[in-house]
């Protein structure tokens, strides 16, 4: 049986726990599971019975364990948790816009309206705001980003 990894990492404002396990020989299971405020939001269970027999074994089920475990935080820093993990921050549906009210049809007048007179020119058009410097990224930030780098071994 391999020792397993535990993670917190800052998410969007929150704290999240990914923690991936090994079942062990007897029950060959890498199980990874993702909780926000000790809710499970995801989990992940991957059968390892097929290759039990190899002579690496304990390096092999470390290396898949590692890189389960590294999918789940790619895949929270991705957003992909975002509509289970945070519900009440989704932006909610559009209302369907009331109807006009009929009105009477227009009767069609013989007059010619007389033309608008020449425009004076214009002042050109205000520059859109200048785009807000990023925001430098927090520690927090710095370590997921180290933590899913692809490692160089």
């Amino acid at each position: 049986m391999n020792v397993g990894f535990n993670h917190n990492v800052m998410y969007r404002g929150e704290i999240f726990h990914v923690q991936t396990e090994d079942s062990g020989i007897a029950n060959p299971h890498i199980i990874t599971l993702l909780y926000r405020g000790g809710t499970i939001i995801c989990s992940r269970k991957t059968s390892y019975a097929d290759i039990i027999k190899m002579d690496n074994l304990d390096q092999v089920v470390q290396e898949l364990m590692k890189e389960q475990h590294k999918d789940m935080l790619r895949r929270l820093k991705n957003g992909e948790f975002d509509d289970r993990a945070f519900p009440s921050r989704q932006p909610a549906p559009a209302a369907k816009p009331a109807a006009a009210p009929e009105q009477a049809p227009a009767v069609a007048s013989t007059q010619v309206a007389p033309a608008p007179p020449a425009a004076a020119p214009s002042s050109p058009p205000p520059k859109p705001p200048a785009k807000p410097q990023e925001k430098p990224s927090s520690l927090d930030e710095v370590i997921l980003d180290f933590l899913l780098a692809d490692d160089k071994d």
